[in-house]
């Protein structure tokens, strides 16, 4: 009987879109110049009873020019963002999907909230004008696992196909799947990350409500300050980040550029309050823990985190809290940053985008 786990898996290819831009390249460019994506919301109308009005929109933005008619009426706004930062991850890969076996290809594409929009203009729609209005695709228009179901059908993606769910995790767990699926040979190449189009009044009011969000209205690309003394709260932001998932030998039989190697990842749950963080980090610390044992790493052989740093006072703080109580003495000597002072928080494309951002 063979170990399992042994397969070594690679990332081939990269695909992003966010409000820094609407490819790798230009998101990259933003990151690297700490430019910010924060405006105020384009989207649709507030007044005054709304405390925050700013978010992180994707502007500039003609789905049409990756996606046809067809696609664009039968999905919802999270869909065509991961469909979007798929063909570029596909295409950036150059993997030539139409020879392979079908069934060793599969997506692994979650998002944190689904098609929101799709939920809110149905929602509305059945108030005014009745149950025989809505839209025969309403329904695989606000599924959370739709984009992974239309990536499929895109690319003949036969295999694996899984959405995780696992909120502002959601990108993050997309990799561990797709790294498990590799690793364990159910499959050679896997489309794997997260998306969000969530810049929404419902979406925006409910984290309001929550009292989550930034209200740094005359000040948006100041607003998103992780690990800030002054910080107040998170920016709500949209995007989508794909990654090409690859088994290692399998990308160097068809010569593929390798980018990075996955060695390891954690996952727990704090088990505690539905929407708050423990405040000693005690949940990332043991996530941590578990990764670096996976991977067969010290605290020592790290010396970069990409924080998830959303900008809230307790989150940033329970963070710190992990890092320091698993490092040590050497947390003084790890640089640690968060894409979202850029970004915004982007919920289940956040951990796509800073997979790309590392």
């Amino acid at each position: 009987m063979t170990v399992p786990f042994q397969r070594r898996v690679v990332i081939t290819g990269l695909g992003a879109i966010s409000n820094l831009g609407t490819d790798v390249e230009s998101t990259w460019d933003g990151l690297r110049e700490g430019r910010s994506g924060i405006r105020s919301i384009t989207a649709f109308e507030q007044d005054e009873r709304w405390n925050t009005t700013i978010a992180g929109e994707v502007q500039n933005w003609d789905p049409s020019e990756k996606l046809d008619r067809g696609e664009i009426k039968k999905t919802d706004r999270v869909a065509q963002l991961g469909i979007w930062a798929a063909v570029e991850a596909m295409e950036n890969s150059g993997l030539d999907w139409e020879q392979c076996d079908p069934y060793r290809n599969g997506v692994v594409i979650g998002s944190g909230v689904g098609g929101i929009q799709t939920i809110e203009a149905s929602s509305l729609l059945l108030a005014d004008r009745g149950p025989k209005r809505l839209s025969p695709f309403t329904v695989p228009k606000l599924m959370v696992n739709a984009c992974a179901g239309n990536v499929s059908i895109r690319f003949n993606l036969r295999g694996v196909n899984s959405a995780p769910a696992t909120a502002c995790a959601t990108g993050g767990h997309a990799l561990a799947e797709a790294y498990m699926f590799i690793a364990t040979n159910q499959a050679d190449f896997i489309l794997a990350g997260g998306t969000e189009g969530a810049v929404s009044p419902v979406c925006l009011s409910s984290f309001m409500a929550m009292k989550a969000l930034s209200t740094r209205n005359e000040s948006p690309t100041e607003a998103s300050r992780p690990f800030d003394r002054d910080r107040d709260g998170f920016v709500l932001s949209e995007g989508a980040a794909v990654l090409a998932v690859e088994e290692l030998e399998h990308a160097k039989a068809r010569g593929a550029n390798i980018l990075a190697e996955l060695v390891g990842f954690g996952i727990t749950g704090d088990a505690g309050h539905i929407a708050a963080p423990d405040g000693q980090g005690t949940g990332a610390k043991a996530a941590m823990t578990a990764a670096l044992r996976h991977a067969g790493a010290e605290i020592e052989d790290v010396d970069y985190i990409n924080a998830h740093g959303t900008s809230t006072p307790l989150g940033d703080q329970a963070e710190v809290s992990a890092v320091k109580n698993l490092f040590g003495d050497h947390a003084y000597s790890l640089a640690m940053s968060s894409t979202k002072s850029c970004t915004g928080h982007t919920l289940g494309a956040a951990g796509g985008v800073e997979s790309i951002a590392v």
